[in-house]
């Protein structure tokens, strides 16, 4: 079978094209557009802090604002987004729509700033935030640890030549004249050289960024989310992430939709009967033809990683597995 069709279900959450209009209402109703796909600006941060009633329900105007007990710090394109939509579908849990990258770019404005941004909760209530780029910030784990050495983090991994691509496909989007997935990706293309110094091909080396948290983390506090088992069975993973941040199993298969006509879950309230919300049209780019050499050796490049990143985890996530059923 082709790539395309045999990556079938586990791309097409994150790949499918959306209908005009099909943007995912963070629960604030205040943002629309995609956070990943661009930087968070300081007036929506601040306006996402003081949202207090008119976000309804989710937002209450009582309550306290407290520094996140839980964070998602990665990976960029790996599923992100739908996880923490799906984890906002939790009565128990509060969480900005933006991405404050306050442990990267904001760092300097103080964990009373970082505080403001978060939204009101009540006792017993946890209060998350997902910036994708902390996996691979250097400082990261030393910044959270002095905050909170009890922090919970949750990575969503995916695998990483499909992440690369889907890396790529979304700069393309934004910058048409960059060169080439095939030109980007090598440094030498004759002698098959990969360039791992390109963040696309970088930030799938999951097993040299983790040795860093764990510098700082011990496994027990790091919940590793599958980015495919997350389209192909989104309520099994919602499970693990309930069950590590010390939550009813509430986000059950009754609030996931499967849509046939997209080929992936979307996310619905099980007593409310209003469309189910899917992920917004940059979520759903096609991804280039790649050059299916490229894939081979990018392939071979990532296995060594791949298979010290199952062993330090204690969990195959099987991406070699997935290839040779190809």
């Amino acid at each position: 079978a082709s790539n395309s069709s045999r990556e079938g279900a586990a791309g097409a959450w994150l790949r499918t094209p959306l209908a005009p209009g099909e943007v995912i209402a963070a629960q604030s109703g205040a943002f629309e557009r995609d956070p990943q796909e661009s930087s968070t600006t300081d007036d929506e941060l601040s306006r996402a802090g003081s949202l207090g009633s008119r976000g309804g329900s989710t937002t209450p105007d009582y309550g306290e604002k407290r520094l996140p007990q839980a964070l998602i710090i990665g990976v960029k394109k790996g599923g992100t987004r739908a996880l923490l939509e799906a984890i906002r579908a939790h009565p128990d849990v509060r969480a900005v729509g933006t991405e404050p990258h306050f442990f990267d770019r904001n760092y300097e404005k103080g964990l009373e700033w970082y505080r403001n941004v978060m939204p009101k909760t009540l006792d017993g209530q946890i209060t998350m935030e997902k910036t994708p780029s902390y996996f691979v910030t250097n400082e990261a784990p030393r910044r959270i640890h002095s905050m909170a050495k009890d922090t919970k983090l949750i990575v969503v991994v995916r695998n990483p030549v499909t992440r690369a691509i889907s890396d790529y496909t979304q700069t393309l989007s934004k910058k048409p004249e960059i060169p080439t997935f095939e030109v980007l990706a090598f440094k030498n293309r004759t002698l098959g050289l990969i360039d791992a110094s390109w963040s696309a091909i970088r930030i799938g080396i999951y097993a040299l960024h983790l040795e860093n948290w764990l510098q700082y983390f011990p496994l027990s506090q790091i919940l590793f989310v599958s980015g495919e088992r997350l389209i192909t069975d989104p309520a099994g993973e919602m499970a693990k992430v309930q069950d590590f941040l010390g939550l009813k199993r509430i986000v059950t298969e009754k609030h996931f939709y499967f849509n046939k006509t997209k080929g992936f879950p979307c996310l619905k309230k099980p007593e409310d009967s209003s469309a189910p919300r899917c992920l917004g049209k940059s979520k759903g780019r096609t991804h280039p033809k790649i050059d299916p050499d490229v894939i081979h050796r990018l392939r071979k490049f990532y296995k060594p990683f791949n298979v010290m990143f199952y062993q330090m985890t204690g969990q195959d996530f099987q991406w070699e597995q997935e290839e040779s059923d190809k």
